[in-house]
């Protein structure tokens, strides 16, 4: 029996491992936005203990005017700092985006790929049966000359 040979495996093989590399940038940027968004988090949470740090020299018995304006400080620059990351996560959510299309893409050009081996497949069965039945048509045909002969 003839063996299968899909004659674009090559172009599939490629597909493939332009996929599988895309999985790999996917990754790697899906990492970089969760280190990001922790980063955004914890200074968010940051800014929260200053905020109740504000809380708790306003309502000490002493005011300590440096420490307010310490604590009024770096309250502004955590603001600056969550303005700042929250850029960097909006820059790496479109990076993520940008190479989830791709990856779309590529798997789509791989199932694309895959399908067309699998009619090439296909026909090569089909082309497989009508050649057993052929086989058999003859051998049937000759096994009915051959009894003819030897009754005559």
């Amino acid at each position: 029996m003839a063996r299968f040979v899909y004659r674009m495996q090559s172009v599939l093989n490629i597909k493939q491992q332009t996929e599988n590399q895309t999985k790999m940038e996917f990754a790697v940027a899906q990492a970089e936005l969760n280190k990001q968004l922790d980063i955004l988090q914890e200074y968010i949470d940051r800014k929260a203990a200053y905020l109740q740090e504000a809380e708790d020299l306003r309502n000490d018995e002493s005011l300590k005017l440096q420490d307010i304006l310490d604590n009024q400080y770096a309250t502004a620059q955590m603001d600056v700092m969550i303005k700042h990351q929250s850029m960097v996560v909006q820059k790496e959510e479109q990076k993520v985006e940008r190479v989830r299309i791709k990856l779309t893409r590529n798997i789509q050009e791989r199932k694309m790929q895959e399908t067309l081996r699998d009619r090439a497949f296909a026909e090569f069965l089909e082309e497989q049966k009508q050649e057993e039945a052929k086989e058999n048509d003859q051998r049937t045909s000759f096994t009915y000359g051959q009894r003819q002969k030897e009754n005559n």
